[in-house]
């Protein structure tokens, strides 16, 4: 007992197994593993399928993307724009790279691997970074840009589960300081906040092409 009051403090939220029993299951580091797996490698997918479809449209800019199905769902006319290069190269770039960590993440708790509290913090940072990224990219394709890419939609549908799940696992473990009552509402609404996020993200899109859609 006087050795587990004088480990650090990291380690008694993260690592401790008994403390890991008593949390929900989707918090576990195996579960939450396959979370981050899923949904990076899917995200991945789509930013990898993206690049090919970008670097296509260098060597030829009259490419037709496997995604250009109508004026408003076209992932080579919103490829073209100046938003589908935020920071001077094509955004999925970042995607590729920044997804391989998750899922590499994911690969790694699920195999049983212990983090400390800076690896979530690090995590957390980055997919807190990213939702930002993609809210303004969703912003401009829906009522700047006014074309759907399919691709980005997925990414789109991926990132809120990855910010839903590791927010609510961060604050249920510690990792982020968080009230009591705070923890207890995320450990069993943390779905329902996903949920209405998405239906939230698909009501934008239905209202955005309302004429698309309803004529």
């Amino acid at each position: 007992m006087a050795h587990e009051a004088h480990r650090p403090a990291d380690q008694r939220v993260v690592d401790a197994p008994a403390a890991e029993a008593a949390m929900p299951g989707f918090a576990r580091d195996r579960v939450f593993g396959w979370i981050l797996a899923v949904t990076g490698f899917v995200s991945w997918i789509a930013a990898c399928t993206l690049t090919l479809e970008r670097l296509e449209i260098y060597k030829d800019p009259n490419y037709v993307t496997s995604c250009d199905i109508s004026p408003w769902v076209s992932c080579g006319t919103v490829m073209q724009t100046h938003q589908a290069e935020l920071f001077g190269f094509p955004n999925p770039f970042i995607g590729v790279a920044g997804f391989a960590v998750v899922l590499a993440i994911g690969v790694t708790l699920i195999a049983g691997a212990r983090m400390p509290r800076w690896y979530f913090i690090g995590l957390q940072t980055g997919i807190t970074l990213a939702m930002v990224m993609i809210c303004w990219l969703w912003f401009q394709a829906l009522y700047v840009i006014h074309v759907l890419c399919p691709y980005c939609i997925v990414v789109w549908a991926m990132m809120i589960v990855l910010l839903v799940y590791t927010t609510a696992r961060n604050i249920i473990l510690g990792v982020i300081p968080a009230p009591s009552g705070l923890k207890r509402f995320l450990a069993e609404w943390h779905w329902v906040i996903a949920v209405v996020l998405a239906v939230l993200c698909t009501g934008s899109i239905l209202f955005a092409f309302a004429g698309v859609f309803f004529g």
